[in-house]
């Protein structure tokens, strides 16, 4: 069992935050920056002293402030991989791999080292240096450093924000195999409520340095409570409306979003109730001609008014009568050809549209 909570503070902020997680089990931490997610994985590793607190891990309490119990990260048998990788630029992979088993002997630490590069697909680079490899190969070389000392625990800070779509859905898979085949426990921080969804077990969500909701990724990422909630887990989609139409035997209601007719999941609102439905921008698809014989309930004709370029990603906002804002790969966009002005549909399942209470 991996459990604690902790207060911290520094300046004017505050960090507030109880978990606990099963062994083998696999927790994430969502919210924006600045909520204190970091800031929580550094006090559980050992990197940070909290202000006040107590942390367990394994059966193992490596921090009470009112027992004066305070372990040192390098016996708190924790693996971090941190945001930006921290990989030591004068070591070549194998040694970067290798680094945190100093206590083991030389043939057992080469051997845990290789078997490693074979198990996350990196042998070749062994002899390699980091500035000679790519980035998701970067990150593969900070996993095995991190899962090399055979962890009780795994935290892993932001482990998807540099990759693009391809990497991402690799990396993840690894995340997956190691769950399985190691049973480590995780931690997970992230900013995209889909890395949380796809990995996680539970979810704590933060915002400001306290929890604003936490339980199974369905529950706080799928159907969030109130406007914060959806806002901090990135539904870029938050709509007004009035439910005309209710299909209970279906499983579906109707809604008018400022008259955009949008069909969602049955829920307990009647008709001519106001309600505020969500839509998550990656859950809306684009198409440069009129869609047939699909099973999406919601096919909606509007044009592009604009599209933003970010790392990995488009975000494009189309005007249906009111904006909707919709993420694609840039080589969407390009296949596409998308520009201001041009006419669209956007496909939406009826169980991508989730009610706001």
């Amino acid at each position: 069992m991996i459990e604690g909570r902790i207060r911290h503070r520094v300046g004017d902020f505050t960090l507030e935050i109880e978990w606990a997680v099963s062994d083998g089990q696999s927790m994430g931490i969502v919210g924006p920056s600045g909520a204190g997610k970091t800031t929580t994985l550094r006090a559980i590793s050992g990197l940070l002293r909290p202000s006040e607190g107590r942390i367990v891990i394994g059966g193992q309490t490596v921090f009470d402030n009112t027992a004066a119990i305070w372990v040192p990260p390098h016996q708190r048998r924790v693996g971090y991989m941190p945001q930006r990788y921290a990989l030591f630029p004068h070591l070549t992979v194998e040694e970067n791999v290798a680094f945190g088993l100093g206590g083991w002997r030389t043939c057992a630490r080469e051997a845990r080292a290789v078997d490693l590069l074979e198990w996350l697909r990196i042998r070749e680079l062994a002899t390699r240096y980091p500035h000679q490899i790519s980035a998701g190969q970067q990150q593969r070389v900070a996993l095995g450093r991190a899962l090399a000392p055979d962890p009780a625990l795994l935290l892993l800070d932001e482990p998807f924000a540099a990759l693009d779509l391809e990497l991402r859905q690799s990396l993840k898979q690894t995340l997956r195999d190691i769950r399985q085949e190691s049973g480590v426990t995780m931690l997970l921080v992230t900013h995209d409520p889909s890395d949380a969804m796809t990995l996680t077990d539970q979810v704590i969500a933060m915002e400001d340095g306290r929890v604003v909701a936490q339980g199974p990724p369905m529950e706080v990422l799928t159907r969030p409570a109130a406007q914060p909630i959806s806002q901090l887990t990135q539904v870029e989609n938050v709509f007004l409306g009035t439910v005309t139409e209710t299909s209970p035997s279906d499983g579906l209601m109707t809604c008018d979003i400022e008259g955009v007719s949008l069909v969602a999941p049955f829920a307990s609102p009647k008709r001519g109730d106001a309600v505020r439905i969500g839509i998550r921008a990656g859950d809306i698809l684009l198409s440069t001609e009129p869609p047939s014989g699909l099973s999406a309930q919601n096919v909606i004709a509007g044009a592009v008014t604009s599209i933003e370029a970010r790392a990995f990603e488009a975000e494009v906002t189309v005007d249906c009568g009111r904006p909707f804002r919709a993420n694609v790969t840039p080589r969407a966009v390009k296949q596409l050809g998308l520009a201001p002005g041009m006419a669209v549909w956007l496909v939406i399942k009826s169980n991508s549209c989730f009610l706001l209470e």
